[in-house]
């Protein structure tokens, strides 16, 4: 029995691979991870001149990457982003639904004003851009979207009301989207990473007690790296995870396990 006929499951080379919040932290990560791998990276952002940074870096080194200025926040500028991506390389294969903010403040004090720029992006934003890529997926034939969560998905964090709440939502979404576009071979997955050193979470690396804490939950002991995502990652973009979909992978080192 030949089951792979030699294929390689995990081979993404030559997808068109849209990567939100691509300016910095995670996003930028991704976006390395994919273009290393033989895609063609669209970075999208609302810092355009960040996400230029990215891509100029991308091909820098000798790989494919473009940039886009996107507001997830507005379908208008989601709608232009889609357009142009189309234009630049005709589909869209994989979507990393990475964009997202935080603003760490207590319950009690939290504002309208934060509580709708944090939901816009977090949550309506995932949700707005991944309606889009959905519809250029089902005239394609197919692919891959990727939420991404968080350990707020799943647990309480003190001073992050709003971001736990958008995040948990993430993956709740990611479930409906699974069950209304499994028919349309479009798989939807969701990685909810843990701690790992980004703008997001400098602050409490940087703060000798907080960071002790932190890595007294984590049964590695240690903060992961964008390296540590990249296998589910590519797991979840290539053929490999075809039949997985409506799942979430949690990349945290074993925190949410202890």
């Amino acid at each position: 029995m030949n089951i792979l006929n030699g294929q390689n499951l995990f081979d993404v080379a030559g997808k068109v691979v849209l990567v939100t919040g691509a300016a910095t932290g995670l996003g930028e990560g991704y976006a390395h991870i994919f273009a290393e791998s033989g895609c063609k990276v669209a970075c999208a952002d609302i810092q355009f001149e960040k996400v230029q940074e990215t891509a100029a870096d991308i091909c820098s080194q000798g790989f494919e990457a473009r940039a886009f200025r996107v507001d997830v926040t507005k379908q208008d500028s989601i709608r232009h982003m889609a357009q142009e991506i189309l234009d630049a390389y005709g589909r869209i294969d994989v979507l990393v639904n990475n964009a997202g903010v935080e603003h760490i403040e207590p319950y009690t004090e939290v504002t309208e004003e934060h509580y709708d720029f944090i939901t816009s992006v977090n949550l309506k934003g995932v949700f707005f851009v991944g309606q889009e890529i959905a519809r250029i997926m089902k005239k394609q034939g197919g692919g891959k979207i990727i939420n991404i969560g968080s350990l707020g998905s799943y647990i309480g964090l003190a001073e992050s009301s709003v971001y736990c709440s958008t995040k948990g939502g993430v993956i709740q979404l990611s479930k409906t989207m699974s069950i209304e576009l499994g028919a349309d071979n479009i798989q939807v997955n969701c990685v909810a990473p843990g701690y790992f050193i980004t703008p997001m979470t400098r602050p409490f690396y940087d703060d000798p007690d907080h960071r002790a804490w932190i890595e007294s939950r984590i049964p590695l002991h240690n903060w992961g790296t964008v390296r540590d995502l990249a296998g589910p990652m590519l797991f979840l973009a290539s053929s490999a995870s075809d039949y997985v979909t409506g799942a979430t992978i949690k990349v945290d080192g074993g925190w949410l396990a202890s």
